[in-house]
């Protein structure tokens, strides 16, 4: 069944349920499906049908808030009635810390934090900086068209985690191929399971070779300061590595592609952000972007490991739900006017990057990847436009993280 039609489905209780997420209009391609309106009219999280189980789905802002910071909603996958979304690995592979409860979560999250600090990540924007100029300098000489996902908004998240991590990025289209496959909803149990362990294994056998073969990225230091100390396994260090590569060049290279198509549809605030000097603004229309867009549909899921009340909702142990974030980040109670596009507004606090003890890892590094590619994008390409009509642009809606297939452009 695929989880992106508005039918409805029975449910183990009999109920007939919506599929979750819902299928978005084709004429209103940035906008998440208008009935998400009347899901926050609900007093707490709604029931829905999420690959094939019934779950709660929290739409609300407040609640989705209440759900993330709750020590009885757990992120463990491993509790009874955490929503699934692949079968069993075909082999042992330990959790992600994504996927665990403080104080295991915060053990090993500790041990990465550093890399990803807003100070850590602001000593690496020269670099991004160059990686930005390099690719745009190689779409200008290759002609006077190209697709931007191609040929720059994918491209240039997956060199950065590459050189973060220490991953050869001539593996580029091995790994990128295999986090497709785990975000496509049409893609079966056994086969998300089967790119979990390719990607695992994949990257246990990197962290051999840095053993081998150490450098100075951050697998080789992990190796040395955590592995040979005997507090981080290579297991936990192949299982958490694969993470960060995986959420740290997939998701930024939406945005960065989607991004640029809304700035294209709103001339004038594409124009501000392409002639401002002023840096504040750029960060301010990167918020307001990763707020609208939204692109994290349906991956931040917990279960209740007792009973609860959010809104005026029940939840009892055992019971999964779903944060519907595209629905929180376009709620009134958090923005005035909230399906309009403002680059004024100020859009922090929004749930793109998830909220409370799990919120995104690499947020900081999300955001520097962003306020350099956008603006310096528009500038040495000033002319930018489609090469195709807007309604001819091929969205992601059978992705778990939205975004464009391709961006044909010219300038």
């Amino acid at each position: 069944m695929s989880t992106t039609t508005d039918t409805t489905c029975p449910a183990h209780d009999g109920e007939s349920l919506p599929a979750f997420p819902l299928a978005r209009d084709a004429r209103c391609p940035f906008d998440p499906p208008a009935q998400y309106a009347d899901w926050r009219r609900e007093n707490g999280p709604r029931r829905a049908m999420f690959y094939g189980e019934p779950v709660w789905v929290a739409s609300r802002f407040a609640d989705i808030r209440a759900a993330l910071t709750d020590p009885r909603m757990s992120a463990d996958n491993t509790q009874p009635g955490f929503p699934s979304v692949q079968a069993p690995a075909a082999q042992e592979t330990p959790p992600s810390f994504t996927r665990m409860d403080d104080p295991e979560h915060a053990r090993l999250r500790r041990m990465l934090t550093g890399e990803f600090t807003v100070k850590r990540v602001g000593q690496m924007r020269p670099q991004i900086q160059e990686l930005v100029d390099e690719f745009l300098d190689k779409m200008v000489e290759e002609g006077q068209s190209a697709d931007l996902v191609t040929a720059f908004a994918l491209p240039v998240p997956s060199m950065v985690i590459c050189l973060l991590l220490g991953v050869p990025y001539e593996d580029h289209e091995y790994f990128q191929g295999q986090s497709t496959t785990l975000l496509s909803q049409a893609a079966s149990g056994d086969e998300k399971s089967a790119a979990i362990n390719a990607l695992y294994t994949y990257m246990l056998g990197l962290v051999e070779r840095k053993e081998r073969e150490p450098d100075d990225a951050l697998l080789s230091r992990l190796v040395r300061e955590r592995v040979e100390t005997g507090e981080l396994s290579r297991e936990e260090l192949a299982m958490n590595s694969m993470t960060l590569l995986f959420a740290g060049h997939e998701t930024t290279a939406n945005m960065i592609g989607l991004s640029t198509l809304t700035l294209l549809e709103n001339p004038e605030q594409l124009t501000r952000v392409r002639d401002t000097e002023d840096p504040a603004l750029v960060a301010g229309a990167v918020e307001e972007l990763l707020r609208y867009l939204t692109i994290p549909l349906d991956v931040v899921v917990r279960v209740a490991v007792e009973d609860l009340t959010i809104g005026d909702q029940l939840i009892r142990a055992g019971e999964g739900m779903v944060m519907n974030l595209p629905a929180g980040n376009r709620d009134a109670a958090f923005v005035d006017r909230p399906d309009t596009f403002d680059i004024d507004r100020s859009a922090r606090g929004h749930l793109s990057f998830g909220y409370g003890v799990h919120q995104c890892l690499g947020q900081s590094l999300a955001r520097a990847e962003l306020e350099i590619a956008l603006p310096t994008l528009l500038r040495r390409l000033p002319g930018l436009r489609l090469t195709v009509p807007f309604e001819q642009v091929e969205f992601r809606y059978d992705m778990s993280t939205y975004g464009v297939r391709a961006l044909p452009v010219t300038w």
